[in-house]
């Protein structure tokens, strides 16, 4: 047997992690599967059942059936947008209308009760002067010492036969003197009585006595009428129901005066004649309204508070406990898989070409991942500057930077991928990689597309940070393919699944650069390419991801970089502060952030579990389900399948980027991030595990969320009538304060919480920049997101020179043959590599036997020797056609002409360099002898991962 570790040595398959789905045959990446009949399926098909295919074929533009099927859910999520809306609308104006009118409303709110303690409460303000002799009792009706006439009520002739709508109660003994006061007005003017300012009387139900009954909420005094009369007329059906009620102590007679429509039309007569009153009790109706809306408020209002103290006590005594440096108790030292099969391994990668020092025992090992697209150089420049300067061991950092397509940005004099390459020292042992073939986010054809990997050190300072740069991919693939080659790498690392090339190529480079094998690193942070870090955010964070192993994402605080460019920037100013100091700081609480934003954030890759470890961002779920193309964002995909685990702000983290300056810019950034937001809330809300119970639960607050998202539009338009009618309401009690209130607290304690977490009066100004924007924001930006949920292109934000229309990830090109992609496990690559290797090492010594030089190993020559090895393993299959395709697609060469600049004319070989890899070897053994370099000192090529150290 040879011993462990030398050449000849045979490489034992191990595992890393075990999964249930070992013994399976692994699934395609993106597999296209047939849309099953939901029931939102079939929602969307019925409330669009007005426009067949056809139609939208012919006169939509939307030929295929996936475009059409993303109009019918657009048109049916605008639907119950509208549907929500419309209950948003009814509760808050038309609900008090419907159970509460205004004429109600207003009787109960300006009664004047007759059991009042006041002893004028009968006679308001009156000197009596009348020749009438009788005490004066608070609560007492004096129409009965009044001739009053006949209102105009009572002289339809249909109720002219019933004797109480025509009766004169003066004419006989009606208990107050016949009406000694003579005619109403005049008794008035003559007693110095003064009027209720047409202030309704109110009654209670104690209220009403002996000779009083109650009809539809009436007070009726009738007890002149029957002391006049004395009994009931026979056959006089208005008479029966009055004495019936009197005789049987009825308080609420309602009932007995409904029967006929003459007793309907009567009924109107008496209250006319002998109303003395109304019940000053609320209507249930009334009642119900009131209730909902205290409730309403409580609720509301309990909310915001409670967000607003949540918020303050996270970011004052919470987040400064998570961003301290660890105690060593909490720092768990570094360690390897043993069971890895690459463990105790030496693959010939050779050292890294700087030193390698000594890390902090707390500092994890993290991959710092900026992508870019159409950015210039010095915004790539400032960001790689900013993160390769944080006060964070360059032996545990490594910088990974991935352009995504090889395209020019717009008044850049270059292509992104020449401008990220320029920015770094090469490594001549990997100085001209060759492309190798993955996976990407893409339909159809455009699945499968191929990568250059470039190795070598970004320097700034006295900072020297291994840098890998995946570049010269064709194609925009957007920012998840960029991420997907990260996760998917890891993923398979971590789980040693089969790898595609591009992947086993950044095994091999990123051992070689930092001189530790990739598994061992624990945390991934994301940036985007205009986004420039703070110096101690780095270190902040990841004394978070030590200090609480629940944490599984992260990010900090954003602030704009570009605030007084434009109106545009500045209304953004306060909308980043608030979204991040108040709603991300009391989702904090819960551990439950929804949404980390994509140009600062943080996420574990794996978690160490006792003596094991459990992928988080490395899980094959969460790295299936994001790599679809549809609209999946990660955060809901973390909280999604780790509900248990945290997603955290940390305010102390700083970043600044640059926001659009533009509006047309602005609205298409805020109609994708407006579309993610409702799509990710819908599918956070059914997530039932999340912490919390009933109102302050986290799944609680996410319907808020939706429910608020969905009704902005009719939100500003509500908030502008609640301030009219706040300006013409006549407050006369508490209650009538409380929307005011509601509306005060809302706008203005943001301004609190300005002060006690900044103490920054200038973001009170620009509050104020802010509030004058709530039309934009509530409105326009909301509207024009809805009616565009089927667009899931980037839009203006990502626009190139000379690019047309982006079609969005969904523009496929013909079907995808998975075959055409190799897959391998790690030693399967290592193992073909090392034979390549003895194989050519035989070669050369067979060469320089026959022309009598001295023969030396094969690794005397390792820049030539690496680039031979990247040919072995990239292809199993001829991929010859492969940038012919991407050329007709992507436009204009832009590859060959790419490649061209990139090789110094080496692309007259195209056929062979980048599509057939075993053509490239035949290409390259023909140009040795010319290559040949004098003999120089064999590299010492590192004992694996356990040397380390």
């Amino acid at each position: 047997m040879p011993i462990r570790g030398e050449r000849g040595a045979t490489l034992r398959r191990g595992r890393t992690m075990v999964r249930t789905d070992r013994t399976q045959a692994a699934e395609p990446m993106i597999k296209k599967e047939k849309r099953q009949m939901t029931p939102w399926v079939i929602y969307s098909k019925i409330i669009t059942f007005w426009a067949p295919a056809i139609l939208l074929t012919k006169l939509g533009g939307m030929p295929e059936a996936g475009m059409q099927q993303a109009w019918r859910e657009k048109i049916a999520l605008v639907s119950l947008i509208i549907l929500v809306c419309g209950i948003v609308v009814y509760l808050t104006i038309f609900l008090t209308m419907t159970f509460c009118p205004e004429s109600v409303s207003k009787t109960q709110s300006n009664i004047f009760q007759v059991n009042s303690t006041d002893k004028t409460a009968g006679v308001i303000g009156a000197t009596w002067r009348g020749s009438i002799d009788f005490s004066i009792t608070a609560g007492m009706d004096m129409t009965p010492y009044f001739s009053v006439p006949l209102p105009n009520e009572c002289m339809s002739d249909k109720i002219k036969e019933f004797r109480a709508s025509q009766y004169d109660v003066c004419s006989g003994d009606n208990g107050s003197g016949n009406c000694p006061l003579g005619n109403v007005d005049n008794g008035i003017e003559n007693n110095n009585l003064k009027s209720l300012d047409d202030r309704p009387i109110g009654y209670d139900w104690s209220d009403v006595g002996s000779g009083y009954f109650v009809i539809n909420g009436n007070v009726l005094n009738l007890t002149p009428y029957l002391m006049s009369v004395g009994r009931e007329a026979s056959g006089d059906m208005l008479d029966e129901a009055i004495f019936a009620a009197a005789n049987n102590g009825l308080v609420d007679a309602s009932l007995l005066f409904q029967r006929t429509a003459k007793m309907k039309a009567a009924t109107v007569c008496l209250i006319a004649r002998f109303g003395a009153g109304q019940l000053a009790k609320d209507t249930p109706g009334c009642f119900a309204v009131n209730l909902f809306n205290y409730i309403a408020l409580i609720i509301i209002g309990g909310i915001v508070l409670s967000r607003f103290i949540m918020a303050v006590i996270f970011q004052y005594f919470l987040s400064w406990q998570l961003v301290r440096r660890p105690p060593r108790s909490k720092v768990r030292p570094l360690s390897y898989n043993a069971a890895a099969p690459w463990a105790g391994k030496k693959p010939q990668t050779g050292a890294a070409a700087g030193k390698i020092g000594k890390g902090d025992d707390d500092e994890l090992y993290t991959i710092m991942l900026v992508t870019c697209y159409s950015e210039g150089e010095e915004s790539i420049r400032g960001t790689c500057d900013s993160l390769c300067g944080t006060t964070f061991s360059d032996s545990h950092k490594l910088l990974f930077i991935v352009a995504d397509g090889i395209i020019k940005g717009s008044g850049n004099d270059r292509s992104t991928p020449d401008i990220c390459i320029d920015l770094i020292e090469q490594e001549e042992s990997f100085r001209d990689p060759q492309p190798c073939s993955y996976l990407a986010v893409a339909a159809g054809s455009k699945q499968h597309n191929m990568a250059k990997v470039y190795c070598g050190h970004y320097v700034v300072g006295e900072h020297r940070t291994p840098c890998l740069i995946d570049a010269a991919k064709p194609g925009n693939r957007g920012k998840r393919d960029s991420q997907m080659i990260l996760m998917n790498f890891f993923s398979n690392v971590v789980h040693n699944e089969r790898m595609v090339p591009l992947e086993y190529d950044l095994f091999r480079k990123v051992h070689f650069l930092m001189n530790v094998t990739p598994d061992l690193f624990e945390i991934v942070l994301m940036v985007d390419a205009d986004t420039k870090v703070y110096e101690d955010s780095l270190r902040l964070l990841v004394n978070c991801m030590n200090n609480d192993q629940l944490i599984m994402g992260l990010c900090g605080e954003t602030k704009i970089a570009n605030k007084r460019d434009s109106w545009v920037t500045a209304i953004q100013v306060f909308e980043y502060y608030i979204s991040h100091h108040l709603s991300k700081a009391f989702e904090s609480v819960f551990g439950g952030v929804t949404c980390l934003p994509g140009c600062f954030c943080m996420y574990r890759i794996k978690v160490r579990k006792g003596d094991d470890w459990v992928p988080i961002l490395a899980k094959p779920d969460i790295c299936q389900e994001y790599s679809q193309n549809v609209d999946r964002f990660l955060s809901t995909l973390m909280l999604r399948n780790f509900p248990r685990r945290k997603m955290m702000f940390m305010p102390q983290a700083i970043c600044k980027t640059v926001v659009p300056d533009e509006f047309k810019v602005l609205l298409s950034q805020r109609r994708r991030w407006i579309n993610s937001t409702v799509h990710n809330l819908l599918e956070l809300v059914l997530v039932r595990n999340l912490c919390g119970t009933f109102c302050l639960s986290m799944q609680f607050s996410i319907f808020l969320d939706l429910v608020g998202t969905v009704s902005l539009p009719v939100a500003i338009v509500l908030t502008y009538i609640l301030i009219v009618r706040a300006c013409m309401t006549t407050y006369n009690s508490v209650s009538a304060y409380l929307p005011l209130a509601m509306l005060i607290c809302i706008l203005f304690l943001p301004a609190v919480l300005i002060f006690i977490t900044t103490r920054k009066w200038v973001y009170v100004a620009w509050m104020f920049v802010y509030l004058l924007a709530l039309p934009i924001w509530n409105f326009v930006l909301p509207t024009y997101a809805y009616w565009h949920f089927d667009d899931f292109s980037w839009g203006e934000t990502r626009k190139v020179a000379g690019e047309g229309k982006d079609k969005g990830h969904g523009d496929s090109g013909g079907t995808f043959d998975p075959k055409v992609v190799p897959r391998k496990r790690w030693e399967e690559y290592e193992r073909k590599r090392r034979r390549s290797i003895k194989r050519k090492e035989r070669d050369r010594h067979a060469d320089d036997s026959a022309s009598g030089t001295l023969a030396g190993s094969y690794g005397h020559y390792p820049q030539q020797g690496q680039q031979y090895e990247m040919q072995n393993y990239s292809q199993s299959h001829d991929n010859s056609g492969y940038y012919a395709q991407e050329q007709g697609q992507y436009g204009d060469g832009a590859y060959d002409e790419y490649s061209a600049q990139q090789q110094g004319g080496a692309q007259q070989q195209g056929g062979a360099q980048y599509g057939n890899y075993d053509g490239y070897a035949d290409q390259y053994q023909q140009q040795q002898p010319q290559q040949q370099q004098p003999q120089q000192p064999a590299r010492q090529h590192p004992g694996g991962p356990r040397d380390y150290r």
